[in-house]
């Protein structure tokens, strides 16, 4: 009999110890989500050498990519990034030899050797020429988001953070996403073309009183946006007042009042608007206080924002996650070095 090739028996004796553990381990947790698209069952004749509960062993058919085997077991051809990690990179795939793929997450919380892990939300706010160090210029924009692109990162949408941080699904080793605060108009004029062109997702926060002035995106131009499937809008407030600083006079109750305002209008105008859940918000000047995170949980928002710069790592606070600032002044290098992915383990955070 001819031997196996070694890679090929090395697969193989992978699956067969992982059959073998499902047989004898304790029953065991519920697995985590993979993603929402089905991904197609095992038939005769689709190349699977071995399956288990965890993993499949498949000989690639001709002319196939990890992005064409990502689509066909895992749902999403944006998967690709879990078979090249389960097989040792993204130079996996050689003509000939069988891969492994997860079927479950291998590593939710993305811990390695040494380091974990985290996830850097990058803050914008305003699009042009001038204005102050709020505004990035729109050819600073494009080579960030191009930059991105060209590296290996792979700009997530927020959604996806909200599953990674409840350990429910991992995100690639260089996951960043993109968030854009207030409304300006100006990011349907200078960032939208941008993220459109890259097929990029980003978040808008909005704060409602503002929509419709004269800086401000219109109603018809955010429901465009959010149609678009690349846009999502969110909550930021509804008069962007700052939400732990009380007003003269301001009473006990009225300062209830106004924070109880202050998130949940937001929340049903953008519903009633834009036909799209809001689940997820940005503090004000990225501040809050017990009463405002109370408040937040008991409406059901999953994730909330500050602007305090740094990765978040699987274990952060949902309700209290880190974003960094990106200014005008700010170069291709200086933007670069804002892209916390990783930290290593026993540093602060």
């Amino acid at each position: 009999m001819t031997p196996a090739p070694p890679r090929l028996a090395a697969l193989l004796l992978l699956a067969a110890l992982l059959l073998l553990s499902a047989c004898t381990a304790p029953p065991p947790l519920p697995p985590a989500r993979m993603p929402e698209a089905a991904a197609a069952p095992a038939t005769a004749g689709d190349g699977v050498l071995a399956r288990g509960t965890r993993l499949l062993v498949v000989q690639p058919r001709p002319g196939d990519t990890l992005r064409s085997i990502a689509a066909r077991w895992l749902g999403s051809a944006d998967e690709d990034w879990q078979i090249a990690q389960a097989n040792g990179g993204p130079d996996a795939l050689q003509p000939g030899q069988p891969l492994v793929v997860p079927l479950q997450p291998m590593n939710p919380g993305g811990v390695a050797a040494g380091a974990y892990q985290t996830v850097p939300v990058l803050c914008y706010h305003r699009f042009g020429a001038g204005g102050g160090r709020m505004v990035v210029s729109p050819a600073h924009f494009a080579a960030q988001m191009q930059w991105l692109v060209d590296n290996g990162y792979r700009v997530v949408r927020l959604d996806r953070l909200a599953d990674y941080l409840a350990g429910r699904a991992p995100l690639p080793p260089r996951a960043v996403a993109i968030t854009v605060d207030d409304g300006h108009a100006s990011f349907h004029q200078y960032a939208w073309p941008v993220l459109r062109r890259l097929g990029l997702p980003a978040t808008l926060f909005v704060y409602t009183d503002f929509i419709g002035s004269g800086q401000a995106l219109s109603w018809p131009q955010l429901q465009e946006l959010a149609a678009s499937g690349l846009v999502d809008v969110q909550a930021h407030s509804k008069t962007h007042r700052n939400l732990i600083e009380r007003g003269a006079g301001e009473s006990d109750e009225r300062y209830r009042q106004s924070l109880e305002q202050e998130t949940r209008v937001p929340r049903e105008l953008l519903e009633q608007h834009l036909g799209t859940p809001v689940r997820h918000y940005a503090f004000p000047y990225g501040d809050a206080n017990a009463q405002v995170l109370d408040l937040l949980a008991r409406q059901h928002y999953q994730l909330a924002f500050t602007v305090t710069p740094g990765g978040n790592p699987f274990f952060a606070q949902p309700l209290m996650l880190r974003r960094t600032m990106i200014y005008g002044d700010h170069d291709l290098e200086a933007f670069k070095a804002r892209l916390q992915t990783s930290r290593p383990i026993g540093t602060a955070p």
